[in-house]
């Protein structure tokens, strides 16, 4: 009976061991996830010249950080999926999994530090008020501001600018959307990206009625991952080699951001 009792505690004793060892070889790994499913999927916005839709509808993803990130799904050698995101949610989205990255030009701030982890900045940027250039010279300071009607999106660096002036807006879902609220008179104006702003109003343009004014902030982008994922390590290896090798100030220079690049 001894001899029985040994052998079964034995036996449970080596069972539990291999089930450790089976959970220690559950990966955690965010590298390992995307590769086990083939893909990356990539959060985004409207947001030209970073991230936007070569036809209207289409589903084909274009810009420079839409173009950096198919080849950064390249380098890995996964699929790449683009997802629109509610921008003011983009950390949840994050960690439910929804999406594996956040890349739409991402201004890094202690906010985002906190909530995700972020790759090292890879582009200057700026927010800019922007209104129709028949009023533009009635507001040019930031004291001036407070008695426009403003648009912005939800969740952005430059709603958190406007509330650091506490004006009030309306939050949108996207910075498209809030240029459009400018050129339609639902709001006076609206604060977006510098980089969108050069590619989106004044002559030739989708907006050739608008105008920036006041400059906000400065800024940096960076590109979002969760918390200690060693995707971070692997984004910023391949972004090296890409600035080394050539291929950021190519797609840079195609959506006329040259000189905005950060130097590696």
């Amino acid at each position: 009976m001894k001899r029985v009792l040994v052998l079964a505690l034995a036996l449970v004793a080596c069972l539990l061991v291999l089930g450790l060892a089976a959970c220690g070889n559950t990966s955690k790994s965010d590298l390992d996830y995307v590769k086990k499913n083939g893909k990356i999927v990539v959060g985004i916005t409207d947001f030209a010249p970073m991230d936007y839709e070569k036809t209207e509808g289409s589903g084909e993803w274009i810009g420079f950080d839409a173009d950096m990130a198919k080849k950064f799904g390249e380098y890995l050698g996964v699929d790449v999926e683009f997802l629109e995101i509610n921008w003011g949610t983009k950390a949840t989205t994050l960690e439910t999994k929804e999406i594996d990255v956040v890349w739409n030009g991402m201004t890094i701030t202690d906010e985002v530090k906190g909530l995700m982890g972020v790759s090292e900045p890879y582009c200057m940027n700026a927010q800019v008020v922007v209104m129709k250039q028949d009023i533009a010279a009635d507001y040019t300071t930031k004291e001036s501001l407070n008695t426009l009607t403003f648009a912005v999106e939800d969740g952005s660096a430059g709603a958190k600018a406007l509330d650091e002036l506490n004006i009030a807006y309306t939050a949108c879902d996207d910075q498209a959307k809030a240029l459009m609220e400018v050129a339609s008179g639902s709001s006076q104006a609206c604060v977006i990206d510098l980089l969108m702003a050069g590619a989106m109003i004044g002559e030739g343009t989708s907006y050739p009625t608008l105008t920036t004014t006041v400059e906000l902030t400065s800024e940096e982008y960076g590109v979002g991952f969760r918390k200690e994922s060693d995707l971070i390590a692997k984004f910023n290896e391949f972004w090296k080699k890409a600035y080394d090798d050539g291929t950021v100030m190519q797609v840079a220079t195609t959506y006329g951001i040259a000189q905005n690049i950060i130097e590696k």
